[in-house]
């Protein structure tokens, strides 16, 4: 064995320390510091869970800085409406990034025809233009998901027959996308795979969705999934490097080392590793985790420790788990090994403050600002007065928005290092 000198060994190390130091940046993310993105869609998304997880990555894992997410959904609602409203519902309020999900009600709940996809098409092109039209910098037409197999009951068509449809709707919408040179995000296909994984190990009765139509939680983490990959954001939440025998350690961009000594590392994070909820034989994001790789690609929140022993038991919060030197060397990652960790708590408050955001969103979009446009055609004299309330329901959605922000606070956690005996 060739002798290695010490000193070599001590530049290595700060060389690596030097890196994990340096943010990581996404690669080609379409997000930019200050967007604000709009999450549009029918009842699925006005059920305001996979724009909920959407919000979440975006102001908790921040791929960019100071990202602000709201939700447009309408119960109901197909591309045409969404047309008729794209205006005053959502151009009023400046989003840079909007996000589409249509086609659920689109296919009529029917066997597929030529004249659905056309009508389909029309809307959802004009949509994407009003939007550009409009200043948005960024749209992504989203597909329509699926149905649940099991639970899906309708007169019209049986399970398969309307999954077909739905299929050649989102055929439809990548076509727009690529037409109107806009991005484009895949939901049907990542829906339909994580729903056969799941099946395959939870048992072929496991539902997505109750009612066949409006999913559970879990099967809404995969709609996240592929709207955020649509983003291309990175997926590096933050590297944890730590020399075990030399009692150094460093973090990269959001991650600040309190301290290391013996073995305890004490850090203070501004960005959250994605947290999950629920039992892993459940409906919730815990058990739909294991059937996408969300971890994987989305959520990689790495701990590598250097030179440390063969045997080693890592720590963090409540829950221990022993790992070889050799992975470590590699590294870990702690988001998918330690699904209850110290952000799990913060992540949670920080989540019910967007649950209370994203209820007022939908009282205030549907209930107060739509109505606003016919009341003006009705009563034209009042013209002042309804661009005031226009502007206080602009306002109070910039402060409930604020609070949300003022919610996500930095995060204090220890890890223990150890070697097993």
């Amino acid at each position: 064995m060739i002798p290695v000198n010490p000193h070599l060994r001590s530049s290595f190390f700060a060389l690596v320390l030097a890196l994990a130091a340096i943010p990581s940046l996404p690669a080609a993310s379409i997000l930019r510091s200050g967007d604000l993105v709009a999450v549009c869609g029918d009842s699925i998304t006005e059920q305001k869970l996979y724009s909920l997880y959407i919000e979440q990555y975006l102001l908790l894992c921040q791929p960019a800085d100071n990202l602000m997410a709201m939700q447009f959904g309408w119960g109901g609602e197909r591309a045409s409406g969404f047309l008729a409203r794209v205006d005053n519902d959502v151009l009023t309020f400046k989003p840079t990034v909007v996000t589409t999900c249509y086609g659920m009600n689109d296919g009529n709940y029917a066997p597929v025809n030529p004249g659905t996809l056309d009508g389909y098409r029309k809307a959802m092109t004009d949509s994407v233009r009003k939007l550009k039209a409009g200043g948005v910098r960024a749209i992504i037409v989203g597909t329509p998901g699926i149905v649940d197999t099991v639970a899906f009951r309708r007169p019209g068509a049986d399970a398969i027959t309307y999954n077909a449809t739905l299929s050649a709707l989102a055929g439809v919408a990548r076509e727009v996308a690529q037409s109107e040179n806009v991005l484009f995000a895949d939901v049907y296909t990542p829906m339909m795979a994580s729903m056969l994984k799941a099946r395959t190990v939870l048992g072929e009765g496991y539902k997505i969705a109750p009612d066949g139509v409006h999913p559970f939680p879990g099967a809404h983490l995969a709609m996240a999934y592929a709207f955020l990959k649509a983003m291309d954001v990175n997926g590096d939440i933050g590297t944890l490097t730590v020399d075990y025998s030399g009692n150094r350690a460093v973090g990269s961009s959001g991650h600040r080392v309190i301290s290391y000594a013996q073995g305890v590392l004490r850090v203070e994070s501004t960005r959250y590793p994605y947290c999950f909820i629920g039992k892993p034989d459940g409906n919730d994001t815990l058990a739909m985790s294991a059937f996408l790789p969300f971890n994987e690609e989305l959520n990689r929140y790495r701990l590598v420790v250097q030179n440390a022993p063969a045997r080693t038991r890592i720590t963090w919060g409540v829950a221990s788990k022993e790992f070889t030197a050799a992975q470590l060397a590699v590294g870990i990652n702690l988001a998918a090994e330690f699904p209850e960790n110290p952000f799990s708590e913060p992540f949670a408050a920080a989540t019910k403050v967007m649950q209370d955001q994203q209820v007022f969103e939908t009282n205030g979009i549907k209930n107060m600002l739509n109505p606003l446009a016919r009341w003006s055609l009705v009563i034209p004299e009042g013209v002042g007065h309804i661009a005031a309330l226009r502007d206080l329901i602009i306002a109070k959605s910039e402060a409930v928005r604020a609070s949300t922000r003022a919610a996500i606070r930095p995060v204090a956690h220890e890890i223990k290092i150890e070697a097993v005996q």
